[in-house]
């Protein structure tokens, strides 16, 4: 399987077979007539789904054949309920061309909370075509009935336009799951890696294991002020830190405020 990058969302309208089309937090393929997909990375915004959503009008034309669909989100970080209900949106709105054109769709999700609001969106929508939820992109390729090679193009591409290798997306994954005082020995078990291995390889691409873990957490208690009015202490504890000076200072350092003012910010 070949993905090229399109010159422009017209051309990739006009023809997108072979091409796909890129946004800040998404990529959108089309493989073959028979066959469409995206992966979303990060903390996908509604703007950038609206983006998603005007490119995924190419698979309701008139000249549009039944496919199968991959819905890649195994990458996404948190999920902005605005974001998502852009995407519940295009799906009702487009319900019955949809249940014309796709014959059937693998979601692949994270681990976690994150997957289980990922794979509730479909699970509330009534989807108009059979859906499986995954949490490898393997399996999910393997249960459309795609070429095995198809994975290393998606995975490619999807490095490519992210800036996250497959070893980092995969490891914040775990984290997710895993949860904030995740040791270095049991991610690496799930990673089917030795601890060393898992070392030397996050050190080829810059970054180790502490500095991946330290990020996970500032991120979980930048979402849990945002999202909760639980006091900074206890989102201090929650969140892996020892004391409550130990995250105002971790914090600050990550996101330039102090989780108080982040807070205030947000309201």
């Amino acid at each position: 399987m070949k993905l090229e990058p399109a010159p422009s969302l017209a051309r990739f309208m006009e023809a997108p077979v072979g091409r796909f089309w890129p946004g800040d937090s998404f990529f959108y393929w089309c493989a073959s007539p028979t066959l469409f997909g995206f992966s979303l990375w990060g903390r996908p915004g509604a703007g950038d789904l609206e983006r998603l959503c005007a490119a995924l009008l190419v698979e309701l034309g008139p000249h549009a054949e039944p496919h199968l669909s991959l819905v890649d989100t195994s990458l996404v970080e948190e999920v902005d309920p605005a974001a998502f209900e852009v995407l519940q949106r295009y799906v009702k709105q487009h319900q019955l061309a949809l249940s014309k054109r796709v014959t059937r769709l693998a979601l692949v999700r994270p681990s976690g909370l994150v997957g289980a609001v990922v794979a509730g969106f479909y699970a509330v929508l009534d989807s108009p075509y059979p859906t499986k939820d995954f949490t490898e992109l393997g399996p999910a390729l393997g249960w459309l009935g795609v070429e095995p090679s198809a994975e290393a193009t998606i995975r490619t591409r999807r490095a490519e336009l992210s800036g996250v290798s497959p070893l980092i997306g995969q490891l914040r994954s775990v984290l997710t799951a895993m949860g904030p005082n995740s040791a270095v020995d049991d991610v690496a078990k799930q990673l089917s890696l030795s601890s060393r291995t898992l070392q030397r390889r996050l050190g080829e691409l810059g970054t180790s294991f502490q500095k991946e873990l330290l990020t996970h957490r500032l991120r979980a208690a930048q979402v849990a002020l945002q999202e909760s009015d639980q006091p900074i202490t206890t989102i201090s504890f929650e969140a892996g830190f020892s004391t409550p000076q130990h995250f105002s200072a971790a914090f600050r350092k990550f996101t330039g405020v102090t989780p108080t003012e982040f807070r205030k910010k947000k309201t």
